[in-house]
């Protein structure tokens, strides 16, 4: 029986703006999974924790921004598990014999898979996807022998999936929002802008 394939597409999401939402398209495209797991973390091990805005709006806004995909759910998972949320123990608790875990993350996330919490054990449960956008044409280079190194080392499996997602900063984005700058509404899905400004999150 051929296993089930789930994708996992884990992130702050603070908010969900249409870089998130082009990326989690092209991984669908490029994987087809029969689940395809949307993660809001509870508190990245890497970024501060912005305090202003809850988990439960991240959530709410994750559901609004990628519920149109294919397949795809939205995970609390991280959320109620609470404290940092780290790659390989989220992989830990979905590992099961009858699926197959595909993971994604961004060209820059990719370059410093190897320093994360318990490295190798996310090399060993899933496959590694990485969106590679016109804009990180620069790690061209570097990924390509990280791709090498990672395979050799860890036995890694690896799928590059090149993509036209526009690179959108999201401190930048929130800056807009709090100084209610009309640029922000072109780079947010409607529904997910029309949430922040009814909640007055960001401001």
């Amino acid at each position: 029986m051929d296993k089930k394939r789930i994708g996992i597409y884990g992130g702050t999401f603070s908010p969900p703006h249409i870089g998130h939402v082009g990326a989690a398209e092209s991984f669908s495209r490029a994987i087809s999974p029969d689940e395809l797991l949307i993660m809001p973390d509870f508190l990245p091990p890497h970024k501060q924790y912005d305090g202003e805005v809850t988990a439960e709006d991240r959530l709410e806004m994750s559901k609004l921004a990628f519920g149109h995909i294919e397949n795809a759910f939205i995970s609390d998972m991280e959320i109620k598990r609470g404290g940092k949320s780290f790659t390989s123990v989220t992989l830990e608790e979905l590992t099961s014999p009858n699926s197959e875990l595909y993971f994604l993350c961004g060209t820059d996330m990719f370059v410093t898979l190897e320093e994360w919490y318990r490295a190798p054990l996310i090399f060993k449960l899933a496959v590694i996807c990485y969106v590679r956008r016109e804009s990180d044409a620069e790690y061209d280079s570097i990924t390509e022998r990280l791709e090498k190194e990672y395979k050799e080392k860890y036995g890694a499996r690896i799928i590059r999936i090149d993509s036209q997602v526009r690179e959108i900063s999201s401190t930048e984005l929130r800056g807009a929002l709090q100084s209610g700058s009309e640029s922000a509404r072109e780079l947010l899905p409607e529904p997910v802008y029309d949430f922040i400004k009814e909640r007055g999150l960001y401001r």
